[in-house]
Parts: structure tokens; sequence; C-alpha cells
């Protein structure tokens, strides 16, 4: 599944090229997650503003010519989506349930499995986009979040620490690889319940967090299957990870053996000696 740095290189990768183009159609394929929202014609004339991430959506806020904001389009990559800008777009094969047709290219949605989305709101504060963010918690850069929040949050949960980082209502962006790095790299064993950790054991795993998440925004995320951004391009994240995927190979740090273990039907990669209750 595509997460924050995969959405984020994404965003990056079509953004210099898309804001200021203007719409001149728009195609829908197949049903996606959600309906539009709004009649594809009434998106034609307008022009695309600036692209902002938020969680694992994009928003590209729609412009009249007067510059006045007249709604927008939330993007979801749902659990196997990518994004293309085309110069030329060929036929849509059977995958591809979105076009949005702009004078500087063709955005287009392929989606296999179709939990994607693409959906019309008046504001990004507004209508179903206020609806689908509204339990999104910090962006994990906000400086807002100080080790001594995440832990007043962290207080109320006595799930497992790997747990609470997926649930995306704390800090939006841990994906399950991320998490397990995260995790691995504040010595933080993803079993230990949430509510147990000190204020400076949440200081060593938000500096992770924002460590893991920025180095896999340079690594362009990873490609665990078929992610490519925009521009066909693979992430390399995985190539460096130290537990994610590595289940019976040595720890890069003290020679143990990583272990797997599943967490609400995901795959957690840890190692036992390195990373402590």
């Amino acid at each position: 599944m595509p997460e924050l740095p995969e959405v984020e290189v994404t965003r990056r990768s079509v953004a210099p090229r898309l804001e200021g183009a203007r719409v001149r159609a728009v195609r829908t394929g197949a049903a996606l997650r959600w309906p539009l929202g709004t009649e594809p014609a009434s998106l034609v004339g307008l022009r695309i503003g600036p692209l902002q991430r938020r969680g694992k959506y994009i928003w590209l806020p729609l412009l009249d010519d007067a510059g006045a904001v007249q709604g927008g389009l939330l993007l979801h990559l749902g659990m196997s989506g990518s994004l293309a800008l085309l110069d030329a777009a060929p036929a849509p094969g059977k995958h591809e349930h979105f076009d949005l047709v702009t004078d500087a290219g063709t955005l287009r949605l392929t989606d296999p499995r179709r939990f994607g989305a693409v959906v019309w709101s008046p504001a990004l504060d507004a209508g179903m986009a206020a609806r689908l963010l509204a339990r999104l918690g910090h962006e994990p850069f906000d400086p807002a979040l100080t080790p001594a929040l995440l832990r007043e949050r962290l207080q109320r949960r006595s799930v497992p620490i790997k747990t609470a980082l997926l649930a995306g209502d704390i800090v939006v962006g841990a994906g399950n690889i991320y998490a397990c790095e995260a995790l691995f790299a504040a010595g933080i064993d993803p079993r230990t319940p949430a509510n147990t950790l000190s204020l400076a054991r949440c200081e060593k795993l938000l500096a992770a967090v924002r460590d893991t998440l920025a180095r896999a925004l340079e690594l362009g995320g990873s490609t665990l299957r078929d992610f490519r951004d925009a521009h066909g391009m693979s992430g390399a994240f995985q190539d460096q990870a130290g537990v994610y995927g590595r289940e019976g190979q040595p720890c890069h740090r003290c020679g143990s053996t990583v272990q797997r273990l599943v967490q609400g039907q995901r795959s957690t990669f840890f190692c036992a000696k390195c990373q402590r209750r």
C-alpha cells in the first residue's frame, strides 16, 4: 500500500507541471471507493492550484480565472494505486479509472484493486474531504507534535506501540514498513504497550519516525510490489531496511536473527535483542 512517503513523492513528481494547468476534460471509469461527487463537466475550464498532501491524501484545489477556489479533488491511491502524468495518454486499460486531462498533460489514476478514490469537495475542510480527514493525527514533521504530546496521546492506549502507530490518529505516515523501521531505530519492541513508554522513549521514537520518513522521501519511497512515481521511477528505501522483510536474516547491529510476528493482520519485523519492551 502506498504510504506517506510514496504519496508525497507522487505529489512532488506531478506538482510542478500541474499547478496552473487548465482542466480540459475529465474521464471516469469503473466506480472507485466513493463517487466523484460532482458532474465531470463542471470541472472543465478550471485551473489547478498548489497541490497539498494530508496524510495519504493529495488535494488538488481548483480555481477560476480570478483565482477563487471552486472546490477541489481529494485523491487516495488505495492499496495498489498510482498516478502518472502523461503527455500523450493512450486509450485507458481496464485498471485505469480516472483521467484529469489538462493542458499540461493527463493525470491518470491506475488502481487494479479499486480501493482508491477521487472525490470532489467544496474545500479541504468541508464536505467529503473534511469527513475523510477528520480522524487523521498530526503530520510527522509538524513542530506541534512534541515528545510530550506524543506521550500524552499514547497514555490513552494499552495496545502494542506498533498498533498505535499504524492507527494514524496520533501521527500519520508511520505505515507498516516505516513503523517497523522506526521502532528498530528507537530500540523499542513492537509489542510494548503504548501507554508504558516513558518521555525519553517517546523522544527517541518521534526522532526515529521523522528520520525514517525523511530517508524514505530521499530514496523515493518503497517499492515492494508495483509502486512508481508519476515518472515511472521506483523507490529504493526497501533496499536499506534494517528489519523489514528480513525474517531469518542476521540483524545488521547485533547479528541476532530478525524475527517476524503478526500484529493486526500485518507482518511485524524486529530484533528481539536490539529492541526492548
